[in-house]
């Protein structure tokens, strides 16, 4: 598959309905550092910052590398420069007006840089332009849709290779590096970016029996005790066993775009009341479903689905285990795997909208037994709704 270059008409129509969004706020520019963000509206993450005036084209500034960002990215000015002082002169060069409010990315700026764009530009107001940017990614366009496609391919990959490779006796960080190992023959990057503050993640988690229960620091109803605290997630050296779920929870990463599925496996068989729950899991997800459509409420889809795995039976279980549970059961993804919509307790005021693409995650977590349950990730067509990932869903009994 050759490296795919965005082509210039989708950056200009992320930058057009990012100065929609602006106009209403009232910004004469948004300022853009995050890399989700540059490779978003750029095509490519070299370091430096994207000036979007209210009009017109975006202005590249590349401290490094210049030249690879010209090859990387198809917008016509990318301009090098070595220092933020100098930002108010180059703007002057290609006659843009001093701008007087300004936005930037507020929830992932750190204060040292936000501080030094204070002092260049002393007489403008800042405010936050996260929602707005997010706003404009949480659309995809036919574009972007291909590359989420093919990394649903990637991910059924790894599957079919778990499929083929797990057997009792083998350590569940073995597993994990069999089912790397394809995903990076399959093109993975490697790398899972997440928005929010010290999310780190890599492939994805693996994990079998009791250690697929163990909570973790990360915002997710199954964490993993990890090989060592400083990375207190994932795969341990467990050795797999008969009669215990096997949880492979992978991202596709392709070209720069995610999607997130997760299935089960078990050796020989599993106890009744895990086969019952992952039934449950399947029914949260037809719930869901049937209520996925443009104009519906983002919190609405939470609370009838979390009604249901209650009425089940699963109050104490439901995507994690009583004191560890999450209050979501999905999440947008795309560039990032924590993008709008979030499907989860509490979002009364943002509706699902034509063009989303969100993975639905419901699970069940038993402390002395482990985890069972299901994620896809779905597109939310004019139409009706997409299934991108498409793996069986029934737990392998192997």
């Amino acid at each position: 598959m050759s490296r795919r270059i965005t082509p210039k008409s989708e950056l200009d129509r992320r930058r057009s309905a990012l100065q929609t969004l602006m106009a209403a706020e009232g910004l004469d520019a948004i300022i853009i550092v995050q890399n989700a963000d540059l490779f978003y509206f750029t095509g490519t993450i070299q370091s430096g910052c994207l000036y979007v005036p209210a009009e017109g084209e975006s202005l590249y500034l590349v401290r490094r590398d210049c030249s690879r960002a010209r090859l990387e990215s198809s917008l016509a000015k990318i301009e090098p420069f070595s220092s933020m002082r100098e930002l108010p002169g180059i703007l002057a060069g290609f006659s843009l007006p001093e701008p007087m409010r300004i936005g930037m990315e507020f929830d992932v700026l750190p204060v040292s840089f936000f501080e030094r764009y204070r002092k260049v530009f002393a007489n403008a107001r800042f405010q936050d332009a996260t929602p707005l940017i997010r706003r404009v990614r949480m659309r995809k366009s036919p574009y972007e849709l291909e590359i989420m496609h093919d990394a649903a391919r990637q991910v059924d990959a790894i599957y079919r290779h778990a499929v083929e490779t797990i057997r009792a006796g083998m350590s569940d960080l073995d597993l994990a590096a069999e089912l790397e190992y394809v995903a990076r023959r399959e093109g993975h990057l490697g790398h899972i970016r997440m928005r929010v503050f010290n999310g780190e993640m890599i492939f994805g988690h693996t994990f079998s029996g009791a250690d697929g229960a163990v909570p973790a620091y990360t915002d997710t109803p199954l964490g993993g005790a990890g090989l060592h605290p400083s990375f207190g997630q994932g795969c341990g050296r467990k050795t797999i066993r008969v009669g215990e779920p096997i949880v492979v929870d992978f991202a596709g990463s392709c070209d720069g775009y995610l999607v997130d599925q997760t299935r089960v496996f078990a050796v020989e068989s599993l106890p009744e009341k895990l086969l019952a729950g992952h039934e449950d899991m399947l029914a949260v997800q037809e719930c869901m479903k049937q209520m996925a459509a443009p104009g519906v409420v983002w919190g609405d889809i939470y609370d009838t689905c979390h009604a249901l795995a209650v009425a089940r039976g699963h109050v104490d279980h439901f995507m994690g285990y009583r004191g560890a549970q999450v209050s979501f059961i999905g999440h947008g993804v795309g560039i990032e795997i924590d993008e709008y919509p979030f499907l989860a307790r509490g979002f009364s005021d943002m509706c699902l909208e034509a063009g989303m693409v969100f993975a639905f995650e419901p699970k069940l977590v038993f402390p002395e037994l482990g985890a069972v349950g299901i994620e896809n990730t779905f597109h939310l067509a004019e139409s009706g709704l997409e299934q991108l990932t498409f793996s069986p869903e029934s737990i392998v009994i192997l």
